[in-house]
């Protein structure tokens, strides 16, 4: 049986950070907890979204770290108590956002918060008590704005899904404005999260034809769009068009992920100091040619979709076109720039097997295929 949803409210423009308060007072915050972090406020991006606030009791959480923790998460819900807040908002990039997702839970739920994580079987303990939040991204990546999913590390160092419809944001403000001026390597690995995310919930065998609609067109707008945005980091045409692709890859892999992000959700549990995007962009073209012979990949002819998106002449061109992409984005070549090595491979295919991704790929990957992943993205 097919769920489809569509999803939260949406205030997609430049600008768009000035309805702020208008949201807040739509959703019903009126004492919020603002979710960020030290990047984002040394930027000025905090006090922007702090200036639309004022005559509000707000207080202020800065201590995301760059993989949200379970610490920092408790940190933040104790916060959230002390100073009698009624809701959320977050201010950043898919770390800020997951962390408030995780304090929406925290704040409000028993138990630790562990018992709330997708494979634990936590997802449907997860209520309407969940703390209102409204999420501003800062970046162009996660798309978690507009998920009903965070990825949080845990205090037993996995790094675990959380999923409900509860703690999907009540408002996305989705200001292209907020990434003018992000450092090149930031958008080019946070623009290749974006990117994966629209190629691999096309991938996906589930049925979700709006899914795969929308996941196109992200596919597309980003694709023509990654490089003008790390080039430049003022160019608004190529700023605005990888938001959208970052909003679009999030509203359509409620269908399902895949292999790519149950590696670099295990690896990132391994080596936290990795950044998520830079990680499936790595994975991405070893993933693409292990799912070309999948029968839903044949059947509905997804590699030659996706070429024509990217403005490719063949489906068996992703793979190749991948690794340029990556080269021209300066990202690194391969995960052992990054310092892996085939020594945890073992613990990294652990980790893999047991994400909730592992089982929404178009096609089944055993350890060995997950052996020969790695290795191919070495």
């Amino acid at each position: 049986m097919a769920f489809i949803y569509y999803v939260t409210h949406i205030q997609f423009d430049f600008g768009a950070i000035k309805l702020l308060k208008q949201e807040c007072d739509r959703v019903g915050i009126m004492r919020p907890l603002v979710v960020t972090d030290a990047g984002v406020k040394a930027a000025g991006i905090l006090q922007k979204a702090l200036d639309q606030l004022s005559g509000m009791s707000v207080a202020v959480f800065d201590q995301t770290p760059s993989n949200p923790t379970e610490a920092a998460v408790l940190a933040a819900a104790a916060l959230y108590k002390a100073s009698s807040c009624d809701g959320l908002i977050a201010v950043g990039g898919g770390s800020a956002i997951d962390c408030a997702k995780g304090v929406a839970i925290a704040a409000t739920h028993e138990g630790p918060l562990t018992s709330y994580a997708t494979i634990e079987g936590g997802s449907l303990k997860i209520t309407d008590r969940a703390a209102p939040l409204i999420a501003v991204p800062t970046t162009s990546g996660t798309g978690s704005e507009v998920a009903r999913g965070a990825i949080i590390i845990v205090n037993d160092h996995r790094k675990l899904g959380f999923h409900s419809w509860h703690i999907v944001p009540k408002a996305a403000i989705c200001d292209p404005e907020l990434t003018l001026g992000l450092p090149a390597q930031l958008t080019a690995a946070t623009g290749m999260d974006a990117i994966a995310h629209c190629m691999e919930t096309f991938m996906s065998a589930a049925f979700n034809p709006p899914a795969d609609g929308i996941a196109l067109d992200g596919l597309e707008r980003g694709w023509a769009h990654i490089e003008r945005a790390t080039r430049d980091g003022s160019d608004r045409e190529a700023r605005f068009n990888l938001m959208s692709a970052s909003m679009q890859g999030a509203m359509a892999f409620q269908k399902g992920l895949g292999c790519v992000h149950s590696l670099s959700h295990s690896l990132g549990g391994v080596d936290p100091r990795l950044h998520h995007g830079t990680l499936n962009a790595m994975f991405l073209p070893a993933v693409v040619t292990f799912n070309a012979s999948a029968e839903s990949m044949q059947k509905d002819k997804r590699l030659g979709r996706m070429a024509r998106a990217m403005g490719l002449a063949n489906g068996n061109d992703i793979a190749s076109a991948l690794r340029d992409m990556n080269a021209r984005l300066n990202l690194p070549t391969g995960l052992s720039q990054l310092g892996v090595a085939k020594g945890a491979f073992d613990k990294i295919i652990d980790g893999a097997m047991r994400d909730h991704c592992h089982a929404t790929n178009p096609r089944v990957a055993t350890v060995d295929d997950y052996t020969a992943m790695l290795e191919q993205s070495l």
